[in-house]
């Protein structure tokens, strides 16, 4: 790729690339200066450095996994809309396993306000809006629907469900309908 052609969009989506291909841990500046056939200080006119490109990778995954919750659960709520939105994590995690990766690690200040992290965070909280949980309870019910669908992705990724019978697809299944009762028959604060 010629130099006059980088940006900071195109450095950090070959990082993404790169991810994808190599793994989260390969994303180096002197890497991408190899694939873009220039030296390593041409990039830092694009990018701060090391951490800000590991950010920039974290932000473009989140608005990539935002598009397609958006065009999952369109349309649908409650269960239809929750094994949408998993879907939607599941398979975004196997078709770009780097891009994944990234989402697993803390976000930093800047990604956490980023639009792409508010597009998914108002995605999910309209998905668990759908099974009229108030409003009070929509961390809680975040923090139980990320710990499970991430959770499970990790343990599917190593290859942990891989060693005995039913397919982890059947379990995968289990998770999600375990999911959409506990939500639709979620406490509320002050009953039990």
């Amino acid at each position: 790729m010629a130099r006059a052609n980088l940006t900071p969009a195109a450095v950090i989506a070959a990082a993404a690339e790169l991810a994808d291909r190599d793994g989260f841990d390969a994303i180096t500046l002197s890497a991408l200066a190899r694939h873009f056939g220039v030296k390593t200080a041409s990039l830092y006119s694009h990018v701060r450095d090391r951490s800000s490109l590991l950010d920039g990778v974290h932000e473009l995954a989140l608005g990539e996994l935002a598009d397609r919750i958006a065009v999952a659960i369109g349309g649908r709520s409650g269960r239809e809309a929750l094994i949408a939105l998993a879907e939607a994590h599941r398979d975004y995690a196997r078709q770009s396993p780097g891009r994944w990766a990234a989402l697993q690690r803390p976000a930093a200040a800047p990604t956490v306000g980023s639009d792409a992290a508010g597009r998914l965070v108002a995605l999910t909280l309209a998905m668990l809006r759908g099974y009229r949980l108030p409003e009070t309870e929509l961390v809680h019910a975040t923090r139980l629907l990320g710990s499970a669908i991430n959770g499970f992705l990790a343990l599917e990724a190593v290859g942990s469900f891989g060693h005995r019978e039913p397919a982890a697809d059947v379990s995968w299944r289990r998770a999600l309908d375990a999911l959409d009762i506990a939500f639709r028959s979620w406490p509320v604060e002050g009953k039990s």
